[in-house]
């Protein structure tokens, strides 16, 4: 009789010790692929978010200047109250000049937010840059009047 029949038949339960090494191994192997993936693509999210969000300030800037004949002034940040949803202070930030402006809650943005108005010509530089503590740290991303994206 082979191994396997033999405990089988011999009434003995369980896994060997080398059996479990092997699913350990393997488990392993599994996560060492699978994490470094998911961070990748949380931070593709992050990304994606600010970019997102960017294009939408460009639309509104074009906003703006369709109705006001230039392009809104400088802003800073998106300001919130004390249950992380906008406030309506003025303290000009961007959702202050752009009241359409609602990129989420403070506690789900991954990146903040301004608004920099070109000096001597008519245009706007909008940015987003990474919050600390967060997989796209220091990250700055930024759009013109153009549409141009770096």
């Amino acid at each position: 009789m082979f191994n396997g029949m033999r405990r089988l038949t011999s009434g003995s339960k369980g896994f060997t010790l080398v059996e479990l090494l092997i699913v350990i191994a393997i488990i392993g192997i599994l996560a060492a692929i699978a994490v470094p993936m998911y961070l990748g693509q949380r931070s593709k999210a992050m990304m994606t978010e600010a970019e997102t969000n960017l294009n939408i300030l460009l639309t509104l800037q074009e906003q703006f200047y369709a109705d006001q004949g230039q392009y809104a002034p400088a802003a800073d940040g998106v300001s919130y109250d004390y249950e992380g949803t906008y406030g309506d202070t003025s303290d000009n930030g961007i959702e202050d000049v752009l009241p359409a402006f609602r990129p989420g809650t403070e506690g789900e943005l991954s990146f903040t937010y301004s608004l920099v108005a070109n000096n001597g010509r008519q245009g706007f530089l909008a940015t987003a840059t990474g919050k600390p503590g967060k997989p796209i740290e220091g990250v700055v991303i930024t759009i013109d009047q153009n549409g141009q994206m770096n």
